[in-house]
Order: C-alpha cells, then structure tokens, then sequence
C-alpha cells in the first residue's frame, strides 16, 4: 500500500485521482461490467470442459466383466450418444461445419456408430450416420483437411472393426484399401524411438495389436489412466482388464455422468490458460485476487511435482511462464529433458510434431533468458517454429490461428513487445474467441477466451485509450503553455514519449506515472538537443548553475531565453513530479528528482565539451559518461516514486536500484549507438562503434565490432531481466518492472533502426492512442 497525502497533491495529481474515483465509482454502477466481472471469476472457479463423441464412445463399448461381454459397463454413455446425434447424422463437436475438422467429424461418427452397433442400439441412428459418411467420403483422402492425432492408424482400425461387426462403411474400396495399406506400412516400420513408442500406445484404440502390457505399463499414470486420455484407457481396459484403468473410467462417469471428455484431468491447463488469456489482454489486473490464489495452488502442484503439471509439457511450460513471472521460486528442472530438441522427439508431442507444445517451450524460453540451458531450448524451438511456418505457407488448411499465434511469437519477440500492442494485436487478429484444440478428436475450453472476456477486454482497452488521449491533450497544453514549441532546434517527440509510457504504464491508475515519464522524455529531447546544437557553452553552464543551485526564492539569472524557457519548465516539472510522488511515499524526494537531472547535465556537457575539443576519450571513459547521457534517468527514476509501492532513500541509493538503471541505460546507449553510427559519424558526433573502430587492435572489420556490440547489449538486457526476477530484492517488484518495460521499449525503438529519431512508429503510436478497437458482433459470441 501507498501513503496519501490530501494537502500535498498537485492540481494534475488531484484531477487524476477525482477522474479515477469516479471511474471506479461509475463501473461500480454498471451492472453489466459487474456481472461480465463475475462471471469470469466463475470461470476461473470452475472448469468447462466440452465433452467427446469419440471418447465417450470408446467408454461405451467396454463391457461389463460380469455379464460375459453382452452388456456395456456404462450404458450411460450408449444413451447420451443415442440422443446427441446432430441433425446431419453426424457427431462431434457442433462446429463441424468448418472444413478444416471434417476428419475429426468423419472420426467421431465412425466410431459412434460402432457403440451402438456393438450393443444393438439406434439402428435409425446408424444409418443416418452412415448416410453423412458417404455425402463426406471424400474428406476422408483429402490431404488438405487436417488430421486428427493417429487418425492414419485409428481410422482404419475402426473401418476393420466395422467389418468384425458385419457393419458396412460406405467408403470406396479404393479409399478402404490404400489407407489400411498405409497403416500396415506404418505399423510394420522398423524405425524406433521413445516418441514413437508412446504414440503406439496411445493409439491403443486402433491398432488392437499391442498385446505386452508391459509396453502399455509404462505410459500409465497414478490416476490410473493412460495418457489422461479416456479413448486409450479405455481401449486399455477393454483389451487387458486392468483395475488402475478401471478404476479411472469410473471416475470419469462419477464426474461427468453420461459424456466424457478428450482429456482428464486437464483443469490445470484450463485455469493457467484463462490466467494467460487475461493476461494477454491486459484484464489481469480486475482478478488479481483469484489469479493469486489460482498460482498459489499451481506452485503447491508444482512443488509436489503433481503428474498433472509436470507430465504434460504444455502444461508445464505454460506453468512455469506464469509462475516465474509472477515472482515464484521455480525450478527449471522440469523443463530441462527439453534444453535440446533430442528431448523433445523422445515424447508423444514430439512424434505429434505438435506446434502447440513447441510454442510454449519457445515463451517459457523467453521468460528466463540468462539460463544456459533455456537459450539452447529458445533456439531450437525458434528453429522449429520458423520451418514450421515455411510449411504453412505450402498447405491450403491448417490450424491458422495457431499459425498467426507462432508468426506473433516470432515478429514480435517479448523482449521488445510492448504490452498494449500485445493486447489490441491479440484483440484485432481474429483470433482472441478461438478456443478450439485438436487432439485425437476437437474439443473446446468453454472458459478461455468467452465472449464475456473479448467484450470486457474491447471495453477496457477503448475505456484506457480515452483517458490516454486526454493526457495527450494535457500535455499539448503543457507543451504550448511552457513555449517549449518556440524551441526550434528541439526535435518534437511528444507522441513517442508518451506512447512508451502509455503502451507499458497503461492501466487508469498508472496516469501520474505516464505523465511524469512522458514529460521525462520530452524534456530530455530538449535538453539533449541543447547540449548537441542549440546552446552556446555559456548557456550549457548557465543552465546547469541554475540547476545545481536550486534557488527557488531568489531571482534567476539567464544567460538567454533559451535557457529561461529550459530551467523554467524543468524546475516547475520537478516540483510537480516532486508534489507528487510526496503523496505515494510520503517523504520529500525532489532533492533526489534535481541530481538525477544534474547529473545528466553534466554528462552531457562533458560529451559537449569532448565534441567542442575534438578530444576522443576512451571507449571506457566514453562509456561512463555515455549511460548518463543516454537520459533516461528523469524519464524512469522520478516515475518509480509513482508506481505504489514505498522505495525508501536506502533503496534509492542501493546497489542493486542503481544498478537496474545502469544496465538498462547501457544496453539502450549500445543500441542507440549501433543504430546511429552512420548518422552520427557524418554529424561528427561521439559513438562507441567509431570509439571501438578506432581503438580496436586485432584489426575487426566495422560489422564484426556491431555485432560485438549487439551481443553485450543483449548480455545487459539479460543481466537486467534476471535482476528482475531475483528474490529477495530490496526494490519492489513492481519497481524493477519499470525498468523492464523500458527495455521493451528501447529494443523496439532500436530493434531495425535509430526508432525514435525516424518516424517510422508513428501507425503503432497512433493505434494505442487514438484508434479504438471494434469488434465484428460474431466475435463477440
């Protein structure tokens, strides 16, 4: 908690508070909001799994072990599948229509009609799936509709046990015969490997030829099942009478009562899914109590290395991107057999080739980028994603949201993604409803991604744009009422100054923050154009004595209207900033506002006055200096006083807070100075590429010494995101982040060219300011 002081606040702060006290006042009063609110809590409470054709009709066909294989263990699920028949003879899921699931459909079907044949059931219900079979025949070769998992071997094994039922499949023979071929070649294959084993066991229900329990043993887990996956144990039980398998079907109907589901248990994956969902969308922050509590029981599974999280690899990446962001204590361990992408092949999603897990190895990668052994698992997935897209582009049907999912994670890596790009992109892609997922069959998580998150997730991103663009518009005025626009040798770079604060900091509360950062970084423009081409040497040193004197009841003395515009404007900007941040801490912290401020003077004189007297100083002095003079000290020290939490003058003046701000303002000064090298070699300027051209010994060429230098920036942002994460930290957690998230500004701006000085962001600026987001009705439902 932070400490508010009534009788300190600034006329700004005051009109900031009173506008999000009626905010929240307002959105009290909205029912909807309110109701939308809660029922996404109950979402995160309890689980929607939609239920499976194909599974509930494997359950159905094992017999009872005590009526001599006549009767079905579960004649439940015999009567759901005799009344969940779609009107076109078909079952599944109901979105059948999309072409790209016609197999899964066509899968699903087929064995459904099997159950009821084995029992005598539904003969109106057979025929008029056979009759959806023959009309969709074709979708059956049709290379261009994706495949379930095993479809090429389950498939046909169920074409085989039709014939075993006297049951006829309206398929050709020549359809019949090449894919049983197929599978005989399949099933024949000499090759071996882990991941192979394991997807011969889990197709246990078409292949009816793995006779070894001890080859199936292996695969089952302590809840009893195999693979979690009903269809398999259920095969499994049907085949070797197991009590662990049976023990597990019976759980499933105890729960589900009639229809089961594709996986189970899977709520893990569905409340971290839902976690990273409103994330993703930037909602988080409205169930910061229930998502706290729901990672709370995530990290008690993990400590205890629970099956449900550490045996399923999607889950457990997913699991430890979340916690570890979230400041938990996590091993990597679990993620280790996967450094290599040899680790990855020995597993059931390996042999799946399932883009969906590697996607997830590749964030959770990206989460932790000091560890030796995540950076080989981020380049092997990076690999693998990018031949994966390649491949997409070569197929007419695959899954294409998962495709724009992998293009995002690729084009816009999380170390220089801003989180509000993140969230109208995740918002604008078509993508944000999709909560589709194919495994053996389709199936859906009702509770990720619902219309109830996409509508409150539209309206929160529109309801922050329009307080963001009236702080852009107090800032207009700012920027008028203090003359700053008669400054003509300052460049005019409100908009980016703003946007990085507004794409990071972007939450209603955050707004004293994003003011004090955006008129950080306009005011260090101005000054850093001073120094460079605006000012005289006495108006530099007049400048800075104003500043180091700090006379606020005296008369100042200026050298020229110039300098009065400049101190003017800097002092009022410090006390505001200073009035402000009193009301979050409670102590007075301008003395600390005006040595951040000179200190970046001073630094800027001495680049000015090595410039002045063409002296060329070490790339080592030039590097102490040049952190400084990269300026970002009064754009983010001033607004960690305005984040919240309390940061004592002990921490302010800790090594560990000054060194956040070094390693950021050092990794930022490389890439400025790497992007800038051709500018500012023909402006005659300092530059630590032409410093290291110039005082390089073993004779590298200019790209060998840019891409040295890209590789210590990266050491540094590196360096930066594990200070970050690290326990036990005399900073704040949500202090540190500030540092983060300019690092993600600064690798954007920087990531092709010199960013900020071109304007080449300025569609991406004006999308999180001034464009709201719509969404067509159908996305919404």
């Amino acid at each position: 908690m932070y400490i508010r002081s009534s009788g300190c606040s600034s006329p700004i702060s005051a009109t900031s508070e009173k506008r999000l006290e009626a905010v929240q006042q307002t959105r009290s009063n909205n029912v909807s909001f309110e109701q939308t609110k809660e029922k996404i809590r109950k979402m995160l409470d309890k689980v929607e799994l939609s239920v499976s054709a194909y599974d509930t009709s494997w359950v159905a066909m094992v017999p009872s072990p005590s009526s001599s294989q006549n009767a079905p263990l579960f004649p439940q699920c015999v009567k759901w599948l005799l009344e969940n028949q779609h009107e076109d003879g078909s079952w599944g899921l109901d979105n059948h229509d999309r072409q790209s699931l016609k197999k899964d459909v066509l899968s699903s079907t087929l064995v459904s009609i099997l159950a009821l044949k084995k029992w005598g059931a539904g003969e109106r219900q057979i025929n008029k799936g056979l009759q959806f079979i023959e009309l969709n025949s074709a979708s059956v070769s049709d290379e261009t509709i994706q495949k379930p998992a095993g479809f090429d071997i389950i498939f046909p094994g169920m074409i085989e046990y039709a014939r075993d039922l006297n049951l006829v499949i309206p398929l050709g023979s020549e359809i019949v015969d090449a894919m049983i071929l197929k599978r005989d070649l399949d099933l024949r294959s000499e090759r071996f490997s882990k991941g192979r084993e394991a997807y011969l066991a889990y197709v246990l229900e078409g292949t009816r030829k793995l006779k070894d329990w001890n080859l199936i043993v292996k695969y089952q887990r302590k809840n009893g099942s195999l693979f979690d996956s009903p269809a398999t144990t259920a095969a499994a039980f049907t085949q070797f009478g197991n009590d662990g398998c049976l023990r597990y079907l019976c759980s499933l109907l105890q729960r589900f009562e009639a229809a089961v589901p594709t996986v189970y248990p899977s709520d893990q994956y569905a409340r971290l899914s839902i976690i990273d969902t409103l994330e993703s969308l930037g909602i988080d922050r409205d169930f910061k109590h229930e998502i706290k509590s729901l990672l709370d029981e995530t990290y008690r599974y993990w400590l205890r290395g629970d099956e449900e999280i550490c045996l399923d690899l999607t889950t457990c990446a997913l699991a430890f991107r979340l916690l570890l962001a979230h400041g938990y204590d996590v091993s990597y361990d679990p993620l280790k057999p996967f450094a290599e992408e040899s680790g990855f092949s020995d597993t059931l999603e390996g042999y799946l080739k399932d883009s969906f897990s590697v996607l997830e190895l590749f964030k959770a990668a990206q989460s932790y980028p000091h560890e030796s052994a995540l950076k080989k698992q981020c380049s092997w997935t990076k690999q693998y994603l990018e031949m994966e897209l390649s491949n997409w582009l070569k197929t007419s049907v695959r899954d294409k949201c998962l495709k724009k999912e992998v293009e995002d994670a690729l084009g816009f890596p999380s170390y220089a993604s801003l989180e509000r790009l993140d969230h109208r992109r995740k918002l604008l892609n078509g993508c944000a409803g999709e909560n589709t997922r194919v495994t053996k069959t389709s199936y859906r998580l009702h509770n990720i991604c619902s219309s109830d998150i996409l509508k409150i997730a539209v309206d929160d991103f529109n309801f922050c744009q329009s307080i963001h663009r009236e702080e852009m518009e107090h800032l207009d005025r700012w920027i008028v009422e203090n003359r700053l626009q008669e400054l003509r040798f300052a460049r005019q770079k409100l908009a980016y100054c703003y946007f990085s604060g507004a794409a990071t900091l972007f939450s209603p509360e955050l707004s004293d923050a994003r003011i004090s950062w955006a008129k950080g970084g306009v005011l260090t423009t101005v000054v850093d154009d001073f120094f460079d081409v605006g000012g005289s040497k006495e108006e530099l040193e007049n400048l800075i004595h104003l500043v180091e004197k700090w006379d606020l009841n005296g008369v100042p003395e200026y050298r020229s209207e110039h300098v009065e515009i400049i101190f003017s404007v800097l002092r009022d900007t410090i006390l505001e900033t200073g009035d402000k941040a009193f009301t979050y801490q409670g102590r007075t912290v301008t003395h600390h506002i005006v040595k951040i401020w000179l200190d970046l003077l001073k630094s800027m004189l001495r680049e000015a006055e090595w410039s002045s007297n063409k002296s060329t100083p070490s790339l080592e002095d030039y590097m102490k200096n040049a952190y400084i003079s990269f300026a970002l000290g009064p754009i983010i020290l001033p607004a960690t006083y305005l984040i919240g939490p309390p940061l004592s003058e002990k921490t302010v003046d800790s090594h560990q807070y000054n060194q956040l701000y070094k390693l950021v303002s050092t990794m930022g000064r490389l890439l400025n100075d790497i992007q800038g090298f051709k500018r500012e070699s023909k402006e005659g300027k300092l530059n630590a590429v032409s410093l290291h051209m110039k005082q390089e010994r073993d004779s590298r060429s200019k790209d060998e010494i840019i891409e040295s230098m890209k590789g210590l920036a990266e050491r540094k942002r590196e360096e930066l995101h594990k200070l970050v994460l690290e326990k036990g930290s005399v900073v704040p957690r949500e202090c540190k982040e500030v540092f983060l998230k300019m690092s993600k500004v600064l690798n954007l701006f920087y990531r092709k060219d010199d960013g900020f000085t071109s304007h080449n962001l300025m569609n991406v600026v004006k999308s999180v300011i001034y464009e709201p987001i719509t969404l067509q009705d159908e996305s919404l439902t």
